[in-house]
């Protein structure tokens, strides 16, 4: 089986991250006879440098033509003067609007070695794994905006058919977990809210009986969050709800860095990255957290390639790194020395039994 991955490595760490990530592709597929062809691509800062747009036509085209893309991250202070419609963050939004990618999915899960670096009591994080599905290519991000001297505007829009699709996917998915969905919204203010209640009930409970759903407000949601986030299994959320609640919820793993998500459509190429920044302050280092890039790589195995047990391989090869103890300067203890970033890939590259 012969597959085409487009690489945006971006700007700041995403460079360092998205090497040890397609390191280790690599090495699996070796292992599993999948035979990877990846072709780099711009974006983000690196293209406007480039080519003075951020997504670039071609690009664009390239990530078309593939089977899965992998990015890993793009903006920073360098590119904060450009105007709003040319900064690097909108090449990645560009790019998953023309790639119809509407629903991303971030899984939040917990490692019992890593529970003190977080602010929260361990019993609230024990067998912690929480799925945020964010609706990704609707809403206030996507509206119609303008800025004056004395007034500026964001429109937050939504239609049924947008809501639908999310919601469906987000009932199938919760069939393979523990059937329980929190929808999210802000409905007691809201009309976009309002239709977002109103049709993921309608489409939950017509075509996912066995599926329980229950309804949350987004300021309620980012309190349980910290409270008592065990409760909460599929949190399905519109798409600034999701990205804000989604970097909250990292904090119960315990680093940003950590955390992968998958951007998918129907029947379009898969977008993996980690959710991190590009971090620009560290950049060059060596001591960035590949962690989450990694872990991108295991979603695009199991979502793109169908390729469930080289998946979970890879999961608990990075289980057993940090158990072990192999910790990037991000989450280690004052006087611990930390592992750098290749050195946690080859950690990972040592532990995946396939």
């Amino acid at each position: 089986m012969t597959v085409t991955v487009t690489t945006l490595p971006g700007d700041g760490i995403g460079p360092e991250v998205t090497a040890e990530a397609l390191r280790i592709l690599q090495t699996i597929s070796k292992k599993i006879g999948l035979d990877i062809c990846c072709n780099e691509h711009l974006i983000g800062g690196a293209a406007i440098d480039e080519f003075n747009v951020p997504l670039p036509a071609k690009t664009l085209q390239a990530c078309k033509e593939s089977d899965a893309i992998f990015l890993g991250a793009v903006g920073g202070p360098k590119w904060k003067d450009i105007e709003v419609h040319l900064r690097p963050e909108q090449g990645l939004l560009d790019l998953r609007k023309s790639l119809e990618l509407f629903a991303n999915l971030r899984p939040v899960s917990t490692q019992s070695g890593l529970a003190d670096l977080t602010p929260f009591k361990k019993g609230h994080l024990s067998n912690l794994n929480i799925l945020v599905i964010r609706e990704l290519t609707g809403g206030l991000y996507f509206g119609k905006r303008n800025r004056t001297a004395h007034e500026a505007f964001d429109t937050c829009k939504y239609t049924v058919p947008e809501i639908e699709r999310v919601a469906r996917l987000a009932g199938k998915l919760a069939t393979k977990r523990t059937r329980k969905i929190t929808s999210v919204d802000k409905a007691n203010v809201l009309d976009t809210s309002r239709l977002w209640r109103d049709t993921v009930s309608r489409v939950i409970n017509d075509e996912f009986p066995s599926v329980t759903l229950e309804h949350i407000y987004v300021d309620a949601a980012a309190m349980y969050l910290i409270s008592q986030p065990e409760t909460f299994d599929v949190l399905l959320t519109e798409n600034m709800f999701g990205d804000i609640l989604s970097d909250e919820a990292s904090m119960l793993a315990g680093s940003l860095g950590l955390l992968p998500s998958a951007s998918l459509g129907q029947n379009k190429p898969g977008l993996f990255e980690p959710i991190h920044g590009s971090a620009p302050d560290i950049a060059g280092q060596n001591i960035a957290n590949p962690v989450g890039a990694i872990l991108s790589i295991e979603m695009m195995l199991r979502h793109s390639f169908k390729q469930a047990d080289a998946a979970n391989a890879l999961q608990l090869a990075v289980n057993n790194v940090l158990s072990n103890g192999v910790l990037t300067a991000d989450l280690v203890s004052d006087g611990q020395k930390p592992a750098s970033t290749i050195e946690f890939g080859d950690a990972v590259l040592e532990n995946i039994q396939l």
